[in-house]
């Protein structure tokens, strides 16, 4: 007889399971389509944040109102999906080093139930990772189509989990591997285990400085990090 899961790990999208890709073109080109502007969106910081929040961000910055912006968001999902999905047949996220055997081994032990806990909306991160061929290692997520709010998200994917595995999960037996400072708060939020990862735009030094449970440059060392997830 199969066992529960003991441990239920979660795992942000960019930054930390790819990287790279056409996503920030594809958000652009659907703000432009979708509200006639795309807002100061060069050197917009885009990392740890949901989409719901960056559209926001970048709207109303531009002048345009939360009324207005709340009555297009159906629309620019649904352009930013079309390119999205277009453009990463030419040009596929990039995986993270190690990334591929850290899932492979995580996904060999019947302890472990894979999520995610991103800002992207779920078709955007279904997208993203089936570029790299990751479609279908997570059975369960909390999304930026969820919430705007990124520390809602831990307890909508944990909710979502305790549905699929038929179990209970103690706040104890859940981790958030991310690579920003945001991951790292919203896993602190929820009450949850935090892993980040240096595999992004953020340092070790900086994500030290967030207290999060553990720090590593990267996924290289598979065994600790099984060790680290699992011990």
């Amino acid at each position: 007889m199969k066992r529960h899961p003991e441990r239920l790990i979660l795992f942000d999208v960019d930054g930390t399971l790819v990287r790279g890709g056409p996503a920030r073109e594809a958000f652009g080109i659907a703000l432009e389509a979708s509200f006639g502007t795309t807002g100061a969106i060069d050197g917009h910081d885009f990392s740890g944040k949901t989409d719901p929040q960056i559209a926001r961000e970048l709207l109303l910055g531009d002048g345009l109102t939360l009324d207005r912006v709340k009555e297009g968001l159906p629309r620019l999902w649904e352009h930013y999906l079309a390119e999205l999905e277009a453009r990463l047949a030419v040009s596929p996220m990039q995986m993270i080093p190690g990334v591929g055997g850290l899932l492979a081994a995580l996904e060999g032990d019947e302890r472990v139930a894979l999520g995610l806990v991103t800002g992207n909306i779920a078709s955007g991160a279904q997208l993203k990772l089936g570029s790299v061929g990751f479609a279908g290692h997570f059975r369960v997520g909390g999304f930026g189509s969820d919430s705007e709010v990124r520390n809602h998200l831990p307890g909508i994917a944990i909710g979502r989990a305790c549905e699929v595995w038929g179990r209970e999960f103690q706040r104890t037996e859940v981790w958030i591997v991310g690579d920003t400072p945001l991951d790292v708060a919203c896993g602190r939020h929820a009450g949850v285990r935090t892993m980040a990862v240096a595999t992004g735009r953020h340092r070790l030094k900086e994500l030290e400085a967030c207290h999060p449970d553990v720090v590593v440059e990267d996924f290289r060392d598979i065994k600790g990090a099984l060790l680290t997830l699992l011990g």
